[in-house]
């Protein structure tokens, strides 16, 4: 499967989502690597296999063997994070004072540059709704040399291959 046989997929009311992917997937204000590893570590956070098939085919050969597992890394590790996160800042009162105590080496060793990693986490954690993880993961890019252009277009990614994710799912679940 391929990121075209994805986009005619999606029925005719999710135009916009085959218009976007399509421009997407060239966004030119991402390295190539920003831009495939943001369009992987956002598709497994989807969570619909049709959609991380498809954009691991498009893009995973895009990336080096280390850039394919960073950002399979970043969709994990903030599978956790932003659950966790996410209590912690909402609930408040102590829980956000106390340690995690939740292993999360990766992020410091990602095996790609710090950006490019920090930048899939962003994406992810818009996803997943983790404010405290976005504004963390934003401050770390912005203050790392990216510009607010390159922030929105991960974001844009993360927003456009959920929607298709969402497309997909409910399209299976009514022809079954």
């Amino acid at each position: 499967m391929s990121l075209e046989s994805l986009r005619n997929a999606l029925p005719e009311y999710a135009k916009d989502q085959k218009l976007n992917l399509g421009t997407l997937s060239t966004e030119p204000s991402l390295t190539q690597q920003q831009r495939a590893g943001t369009f992987v570590a956002t598709a497994l956070a989807s969570r619909n296999a049709r959609v991380i098939r498809a954009i691991v085919a498009e893009f995973g050969p895009q990336l080096s063997p280390e850039a394919l597992n960073a950002a399979k890394a970043a969709a994990s590790v903030m599978g956790m994070n932003n659950i966790y996160y996410r209590f912690s800042h909402l609930v408040g009162g102590d829980y956000a004072t106390m340690p995690a105590k939740l292993r999360m080496n990766v992020i410091g060793k990602p095996g790609v540059e710090k950006l490019d990693f920090e930048l899939w986490s962003l994406a992810v954690s818009a996803i997943n709704g983790c404010g405290m993880c976005m504004e963390a993961h934003e401050r770390i890019v912005v203050q790392g040399g990216l510009s607010k252009e390159q922030v929105q277009s991960a974001v844009r990614i993360a927003a456009v291959v959920h929607a298709t994710a969402v497309t997909i799912d409910a399209e299976e679940a009514l022809a079954a």
